[in-house]
C-alpha cells in the first residue's frame, strides 16, 4: 500500500511533496493510518484535531492520542475545541451538521493564518460508497452519484483509491494503533445504516464490490465530464450575464434535447435543492421564483433571473434638510436651485414651501400609491412599474421618496404630480449620484 500511495501522490498530486499542508486528523485508523503514509512519503504535514467535546473522557483521550501522535512523527499539532453540542442548539442543527460546520469553518481559517495550501482529510472508497447510496436515496443527480471528490479547492483526499479494509490491513501489519469511536457502530444515522448493515451484503454478493465501485464510479465521472462539455457548448445559447447575475433563455432552453439535464447542469452549482420546483418555472407563471440558500431563480416573462440573495437593507432612512444621504443605489444631493434644468431619471425637482423635513427614504410596497407627473389621478405604484415594463427583479429594489404620508418620487422613475413647480416657488433639487 506504501508504494501504491507514493505513487499515487507523484502522480496525481505532486504539488503535496513541494509545500507544507495540514492533515485533519480524528485519531481513527484512516487519518492516523495516512499521517504515517506521509511521512513514509516524505511529504511535510501538519496535523489538526478537532475537540467536540460529544464523548467525555474519551474526546479527551482522543485528543491526548493525536498529541503523541505528532511528538512521535515531529510534526505540528493543532487543537481546537468545540461545545458541538450548544452550537447545534443554537442553530437549530443536528449535531454531525454542527461538528461538520465547526470543523471545517477551523481548518479554513487555521490554513489561511499559517499559509497552509492545502488540507488533507482521509475519506476512503467506502466513504464514497456510502455516499453514492445517501444520495441516491435523496434523488439526487449525476453528480451526487459520482462520489467524494478527490481534490476541491482546499480540501484533497488522496485515499480515495483505497478500502477499509486495506487501510486497517496495513495499520494491522505496520503495527499502528488508533482509537476507536464506539459511536461508529451506532446504527442511529443513516450512514452508519449503510456502513453496518448495507455493505456486508454487497460484499457477501460480490467479494470486490469496492473495485467494482470504483471502476463504476470512474465512468459515472466521465459521463458527467461529457455532459459538461456539452453544457459549455450551449452555455453562450442560453446564458446571458447582466449587473445582477444571469439569465437564462427558456425558449433557446426549450429547444434543446434533454432540456431538465441541461438546466441542472447549468444550476447545480448554486445550491439548489428543490429541482422539481426549478423544472416547473419554465412553464409557470412570471413572478414564481425558487430558492437556495445563496441564490433565487426567478421566472420573469422569457427568462429565468439567477440571482444572489442580498441581505435586507435598512427599511427607511430619514432625509434631513441639507445632508446628503449614501444608500444603496448611490448618493442622494439636495442642492436650491433657480430654476429647473435638464431632466434626467436621476433627478427630481420640487417646491421648497411644500417640504417638511425630515423626509423619509424607503422601499416601496403594496398598497403605496401616487399621482404620477403629467397624468390624473392617483395610480398604484404595482400597476406603474406593470406599465413601466420593469423586471421583477428590479421592482424589488425601487425606492421611494416620502413628505410625510404622501410619496413624491418613485427615484430614478417619476415624480408626484402633485408637487411640480409653480412660478413663484422656490425649487429644491435631488440628484442621485450611482
Amino acid at each position: 500500500m506504501q508504494h501504491r500511495f507514493s505513487k499515487h501522490i507523484q502522480e496525481n498530486f505532486p504539488s503535496l511533496t513541494s509545500q507544507e499542508v495540514v492533515l485533519a486528523i480524528s485519531g481513527g485508523v484512516d487519518s492516523v493510518v495516512l499521517a504515517h503514509l506521509l511521512q513514509l512519503s516524505q511529504v511535510d504535514f501538519a496535523l489538526a484535531h478537532v475537540n467536540f467535546r460529544l464523548r467525555g473522557k474519551e474526546s479527551d483521550a482522543d485528543e491526548v492520542f493525536v498529541k503523541e501522535l505528532a511528538q512521535q512523527l515531529g510534526c505540528p499539532f493543532y487543537v481546537q475545541h468545540f461545545d458541538t453540542k450548544k452550537f447545534a442548539e443554537d442553530h437549530g442543527v443536528s449535531i454531525q451538521m454542527a461538528a461538520r460546520d465547526l470543523r471545517y469553518a477551523w481548518f479554513e481559517e487555521l490554513c489561511a493564518q499559517e499559509n497552509y495550501k492545502s488540507l488533507l482529510t482521509a475519506h476512503h472508497a467506502n466513504d464514497s460508497l456510502e455516499t453514492f447510496f445517501i444520495n441516491l436515496m435523496r434523488g439526487t443527480g449525476l453528480t451526487g452519484l459520482t462520489g467524494i471528490p478527490e481534490n476541491n479547492q482546499l480540501v484533497v483526499r488522496p485515499l480515495l483509491i483505497f478500502s477499509r479494509e486495506e487501510i486497517e490491513a496495513f495499520a494491522k501489519e505496520n503495527d499502528i494503533s488508533w482509537r476507536e469511536d464506539a459511536s461508529n457502530q451506532s446504527n442511529a444515522y443513516l450512514r452508519n445504516k449503510i456502513r453496518n448493515q448495507v455493505y456486508p451484503i454487497l460484499k457477501e454478493e460480490n467479494p470486490d464490490v469496492i473495485s467494482s465501485f470504483l471502476k463504476t464510479q470512474a465512468h459515472l465521472q466521465e459521463s458527467e465530464a461529457l455532459l459538461e462539455d456539452y453544457t459549455a457548448l450551449l452555455f453562450s445559447k442560453i446564458v446571458k450575464e447582466t449587473s445582477w447575475g444571469y439569465e437564462l433563455a427558456i425558449q433557446e432552453l426549450k429547444k434543446i434535447p434533454n432540456s431538465k439535464a441541461v438546466l441542472y447542469q447549468l444550476l447545480k452549482d448554486f445550491g439548489f435543492t428543490e429541482w422539481e420546483d426549478v423544472y416547473l418555472l419554465l412553464e409557470a407563471q412570471s413572478g414564481k421564483r425558487v430558492f437556495s440558500k445563496t441564490h433565487q431563480l426567478l421566472k420573469d416573462r422569457e427568462v429565468l433571473i439567477l440571482e444572489k440573495i442580498k441581505k435586507e437593507e435598512e427599511g427607511s432612512f430619514k432625509v434631513n434638510a441639507k445632508e446628503d444621504l449614501i444608500f444603496s443605489l448611490g448618493i442622494l444631493k439636495q442642492e436650491k436651485v433657480e430654476k429647473i434644468e435638464e431632466k434626467t431619471k436621476n433627478t427630481a425637482y420640487f417646491p421648497i414651501e411644500l417640504l417638511k423635513f425630515p423626509l423619509e427614504l424607503r422601499k416601496w410596497k403594496p398598497g403605496d400609491y401616487f399621482y404620477p407627473f403629467g397624468m390624473q389621478g392617483k395610480k398604484k405604484i404595482s400597476d406603474f412599474l406593470i406599465d413601466e415594463k420593469i423586471p421583477v427583479t428590479e421592482k424589488e429594489k425601487i425606492w421611494v421618496l416620502c413628505n410625510e404620508t404622501d410619496i413624491i418620487w418613485i427615484v430614478n422613475h417619476r415624480t408626484d404630480e402633485r408637487y411640480k413647480i409653480q412660478p413663484t416657488q422656490n425649487i429644491l433639487k435631488f440628484n442621485l449620484i450611482p
